[in-house]
C-alpha cells in the first residue's frame, strides 16, 4: 500500500508538472486548411516571402482557429495588411456576437502619429463598442507591404498590445470590457498572417485584476439612474411627445460602468432599426441655482428637466453633427448649464440608437449645494 501511494504521489507531481510545462510552451499555429474554419474560397494557405502563411482575401469573412480555447497568455503573430480599412484579431472568441477584439485602421499605415491608428473594443450582443470606448485607440507605427510584428499579452482583465516593439506597449488596457472569459482566437479583413505562436497563461507579471478606473475618485458623475423599456420609433419620425416617459412607464435601476459610461449595449443589445430609452436621476439642490454639465452620448439625446425641454443634440459618426472625438461617445462630447430649482429635480434623458454602441456619460462641474444619487 505504501509503494502504491508513493507511485500515486509521483504520478501526480508528473502529471502537474506535464501541466505546467504545456500551459507555459509555444505553440506554433499550423495554417494548414483543416485547422481552420472559414468560407470557401475566402482564405489562401500558402507560401509566401519564403514563409508559411494564411491570407484572407475577403475584408468581412472571419477565419476561425478550430479546436482551441484561450484565456490567458501571449499571441503572437506577423502580418502585412492588405485591406484598406481593418484587420482585426479576436481573442476569447465565442462567437460573432460575444468577443474581444485588437484591430489595426489600416488606412493609418505609415503615419506614426494618427490617433486612431490601433484600437482594442469588444463585441458585445453582436455590437463593436468601437464608438463607446474612444480611450482604447491610440497611434502605432506600422507599414503596408511589409511584415509587422504583433503581440498581444492578455491577463484576467487587461492586455499589453506591441506593434514592432516588444518593449514598450503600444496600447495598454487596464480592463477588458467583453462578457466573454474563454474562446479561440479569430482574424479578418484582408491581410496575410505568418509566424502565428501561442504561450498559454504566460502574461508577463502582468496582473489579472483589474486596473484602476481614472473617474472612480470623482463624485461629480452622475452613475445612478433608472432606465425604461426600449421604445422601437416609427420610421421617419424623428420624435414625438408619444414616446415621453408617462405615469405608466416602468423603471428599473442601471449603474454607470468604468469612466461613468451608462451602457446601454450591456443591457439591451444590438438594435434593428431605431430604438429610444429614457434615463432619469434626480439632484437636489439647497438653492435656485444654474450648474454645468459636460455631457456625451451616443447616438442622439432629449435632455428635460423638471418637465422643461433643456437640450437636444445628435452625434453620429461620419456626419456633419459628429461631435468630438470623431463621433465617439466622450464626456468632450458637449456642456451645457441645468437651471435647478430649491429641492428635488428630475433629470430625465432621452437616448436613441441606430448605429453601434449606445449610452451616455455625464458630470457635473462641482457639487457645491447639491446632493446626486450615489
Amino acid at each position: 500500500m505504501l509503494l502504491l501511494s508513493i507511485c500515486a504521489s509521483a504520478q501526480k507531481k508528473n502529471n502537474q508538472a506535464a501541466s505546467f510545462s504545456q500551459d507555459n510552451k509555444v505553440t506554433n499555429i499550423s495554417f494548414k486548411a483543416e485547422n481552420w474554419e472559414f468560407k470557401p474560397q475566402t482564405v489562401d494557405f500558402s507560401e509566401y516571402k519564403s514563409r508559411q502563411i494564411m491570407k484572407l482575401l475577403n475584408s468581412s469573412d472571419p477565419v476561425i482557429l478550430k479546436d482551441f480555447n484561450f484565456t490567458n497568455g501571449i499571441i503572437e503573430y506577423d502580418m502585412e495588411p492588405l485591406d484598406p480599412r481593418f484587420t482585426s484579431c479576436y481573442f476569447r472568441w465565442k462567437d460573432s456576437k460575444e468577443n474581444e477584439c485588437f484591430y489595426f485602421r489600416t488606412g493609418r499605415a505609415g503615419n506614426s502619429q494618427a490617433i486612431d491608428a490601433i484600437q482594442y473594443a469588444p463585441f458585445i450582443n453582436g455590437v463593436n463598442l468601437w464608438d463607446m470606448l474612444f480611450h482604447f485607440q491610440t497611434n502605432a507605427d506600422f507599414k503596408k507591404d511589409d511584415w509587422n510584428h504583433v503581440k498581444l499579452v492578455i491577463s484576467g482583465k487587461q492586455m499589453r498590445a506591441y506593434v514592432n516593439d516588444t518593449l514598450h506597449p503600444a496600447l495598454e488596457v487596464p480592463m477588458l470590457e467583453g462578457n466573454v472569459t474563454t474562446g479561440t482566437l479569430a482574424f479578418d479583413g484582408k491581410v496575410i498572417i505568418s509566424n502565428l505562436k501561442i504561450k498559454q497563461n504566460s502574461v508577463e507579471g502582468l496582473a489579472p485584476q483589474a486596473g484602476i478606473d481614472p473617474t472612480s475618485g470623482d463624485p461629480r458623475y452622475l452613475r445612478k439612474w433608472q432606465v425604461s423599456t426600449p421604445l422601437t420609433t416609427a420610421k421617419g419620425i424623428d420624435f414625438s411627445d408619444d414616446y415621453v416617459p408617462n405615469a405608466d412607464t416602468k423603471w428599473e435601476d442601471i449603474t454607470a460602468e468604468r469612466r461613468g459610461l451608462i451602457n446601454l449595449t450591456r443591457k439591451f443589445g444590438k438594435t434593428e432599426g431605431r430604438r429610444i430609452v429614457w434615463l432619469k436621476t434626480t439632484i437636489h439642490s439647497d438653492k435656485a441655482q444654474d450648474k454645468m454639465l459636460r455631457f456625451g452620448f451616443s447616438d442622439e439625446v432629449w435632455v428635460i428637466i423638471n418637465n422643461n425641454l433643456l437640450y437636444i443634440d445628435k452625434n453620429l459618426y461620419n456626419a456633419p453633427m459628429a461631435k468630438q472625438p470623431d463621433g465617439r461617445c466622450s464626456i468632450e462630447n458637449a456642456s451645457f448649464k441645468i437651471p435647478l430649482k430649491e429641492g428635488e429635480n428630475q433629470l430625465l434623458v432621452g437616448v436613441s440608437n441606430f448605429f453601434y454602441g449606445w449610452g451616455i456619460v455625464s458630470r457635473l462641474d462641482n457639487l457645491e449645494g447639491l446632493k446626486i444619487e450615489k
